[in-house]
């Protein structure tokens, strides 16, 4: 299963914009972390996530033209193989943890 690269730009886009709405609220205020909120931490993930498919694709195509070595490409799309499981492997635990803190009583 692949997942297209505008997939994750517009859930980027997204939280960009949930984030811009919750400070627009009254009352609310810019949270006082020191290297940024989360909303940047996913951000920046999100990125390197896009860079390494990317580069994944640019390598095999380099190679279909036969700019690149067969290991090349194979360590690339190993690369982003590796990063797509990893943020599968975040997303569940993300939901698994928002499944939770909606059964718990209040």
């Amino acid at each position: 299963m692949t997942i297209p690269l505008s997939a994750y730009s517009r859930a980027i886009a997204a939280y960009e914009q949930a984030a811009h709405k919750a400070m627009q609220t009254p009352g609310a205020s810019a949270p006082e972390t020191p290297g940024g909120g989360f909303a940047e931490l996913v951000r920046d993930a999100a990125a390197d996530v896009i860079r390494t498919a990317e580069a994944g694709e640019r390598t095999s195509i380099a190679a279909l033209r036969g700019e690149a070595d067969i290991s090349q490409v194979v360590t690339a799309v190993a690369e982003a193989e590796l990063t797509l499981q990893t943020v599968v492997a975040i997303r569940d635990r993300v939901i698994e943890a928002y499944k939770d803190i909606a059964r718990m009583p209040m």
